[in-house]
């Protein structure tokens, strides 16, 4: 994660599902054991100079696509009340009739107040959550989620979409695979983040990097509920405007 004051925050995504796209800063994830995440260094525990970094860029949304996507270091819970007010308003006025937000698996009680909020001004929610690999034991040993469940359909109540993580030791085409087959089969769309270096103690395996470049990339590049960030910065913000 780069300097927070120094981050891109704004950008458009026109492919697959064109829409705009924000990160916000919020008080941070309160998990923040990820051992694969430094994500949670964006956060400032001021709520009155995350508002008005929020509504900066909050106002560069024009709704020419009618969907937004809100991203902030943990769960859209996490933004203070100001910069949700705002963020329903830029919408209403934007014209934004879908909105995404991202949950982490603890919050998920916030959820529903939230999407009925929003529903009442015309606006479909929809939640991502990232859940990695449906493979539990690999999720709590190696990446420790905080996810107390291994049940799909259960993730599935409160999740529309899903982020995947590959490209970390252990893993293995097959294993890819079937949490995508997984993903795709329960939820609406998947995202796939590939590990890149950072400042945590999970690194990038490029073995499994290799394994999913020529096995599992070329079968899913082009399926339109997918996307693929080789990078972690590919959708636009979360690098330097430096």
């Amino acid at each position: 994660m780069s300097d927070s004051n120094n981050l891109t925050r704004y950008s458009l995504i026109c492919e697959k599902n064109p829409r705009e796209i924000v990160l916000l800063r919020g008080s941070g994830c309160k998990w923040r054991r990820c051992r694969f995440c430094d994500y949670h260094l964006d956060f400032h525990p001021d709520p009155s100079l995350n508002y008005e970094l929020n509504a900066s860029i909050l106002r560069q949304v024009t709704g020419q696509f009618h969907r937004l996507e809100v991203i902030n270091s943990g769960s859209f819970s996490d933004l203070d009340s100001e910069t949700t007010a705002l963020l329903r308003e830029i919408c209403i006025h934007k014209g934004i009739h879908t909105l995404y937000v991202e949950c982490h698996w603890l919050d998920r009680h916030h959820i529903a107040p939230f999407k009925e909020a929003f529903a009442a001004a015309g606006i479909h929610v929809e939640v991502k959550g990232g859940i990695e690999t449906f493979d539990q034991a690999y999720r709590e040993s190696v990446f420790c989620k905080g996810i107390d469940t291994d049940s799909p359909e259960e993730m599935a109540r409160y999740y529309e979409q899903v982020c995947l993580l590959f490209g970390t030791t252990g893993q293995t085409q097959a294993s890819m695979e079937r949490d995508l087959t997984l993903g795709l089969q329960h939820f609406k769309r998947v995202c796939i983040n590939v590990m890149t270096e950072n400042s945590t103690s999970i690194k990038p395996d490029q073995q499994v990097i290799a394994l999913f470049r020529e096995y599992i990339y070329p079968k899913y590049r082009l399926e339109d509920r997918v996307d693929i960030l080789m990078n972690n910065t590919d959708f636009g913000v979360g690098g330097s405007d430096e």
